[in-house]
């Protein structure tokens, strides 16, 4: 199946100077190579999207058409993200895959819970293994208490949020349920991340180590994800769903 045209013409974008990054929004015919070579977070971006490295000097369009990801989609995230655009227009809702975001979403949960909570708890434990007994148990509490707070977030989305979307594509929209419930209940999950990265910063008793700065960088770069991870749900996610929704409600 073709994809549809991808170059995004957006009302009034709002654009931050990314510095080393590339300015101005990619195309299909742009190379995958050079997305993730100029925007390195966008490995990330394009693993959720379930697309693996190896596409030698493919296309985006080729490499997302290889991967049956749709391509207006995987673009519009792209875009979102790498120049800083807040607002989304009805016309780009309208062409979105609601799948392809599900998708991508899921995949980012997956990745969050089952990697990279998982791996920065390892290294925070090996990291504060030699401070006070009573310090090391704080510190382990709260990250585990945040863990846990992430999970409960993500399952609610996966075990709520995500179904009714396809049963809204299905034709079998919930009467009692829909998606401006989730945007009120819709919280940041990345703000216990930063106390705990402070706690370390300005309160943690034992001496510096490469282990324990490499906790405090991976804690960094997952609170710049799971905030970009939040954004395209409030941004693009939600108004999509919205968007589907009120088509419906007019046939």
């Amino acid at each position: 199946m073709e994809q549809k045209g991808v170059s995004l013409e957006l009302q009034s974008p709002i654009r931050i100077d990314i510095g080393m990054y590339k300015k101005g929004l990619y195309k299909e015919t742009d190379k995958m190579s050079d997305l993730i070579c100029e925007n390195y977070p966008m490995v990330l971006v394009m693993s959720r999207f379930g697309i693996a490295l190896g596409f030698g000097e493919e296309s985006i369009g080729e490499v997302c058409r290889k991967n049956q990801v749709d391509a207006y989609t995987f673009l519009t995230v792209v875009n979102f993200l790498t120049e800083e655009i807040q607002t989304v227009t009805p016309e780009l809702c309208e062409h979105l895959s609601l799948d392809t975001l599900v998708l991508y979403l899921h995949n980012a949960h997956d990745y969050f819970l089952d990697f990279r909570l998982p791996h920065i708890r390892r290294k925070l434990l090996d990291a504060i293994s030699s401070c006070p007994t009573d310090v090391a148990f704080v510190i382990r509490n709260f990250f585990d208490e945040y863990a846990t707070e992430v999970d409960k977030h993500m399952t609610y989305e996966e075990r709520t949020v995500f179904p009714y979307v396809h049963n809204l594509q299905q034709g079998k929209p919930d009467t009692k349920y829909n998606i401006t419930v989730f945007s009120r209940r819709h919280e940041q999950i990345e703000q216990k991340l930063s106390d705990l990265k402070n706690i370390l910063i300005k309160y943690y008793p034992g001496t510096g180590s490469y282990l324990l700065n490499s906790v405090l960088f991976d804690l960094f770069t997952t609170e710049e994800d799971l905030s970009s991870h939040t954004r395209i749900e409030d941004k693009l996610f939600i108004p999509a769903v919205l968007h589907f929704e009120k088509r419906m409600l007019k046939k």
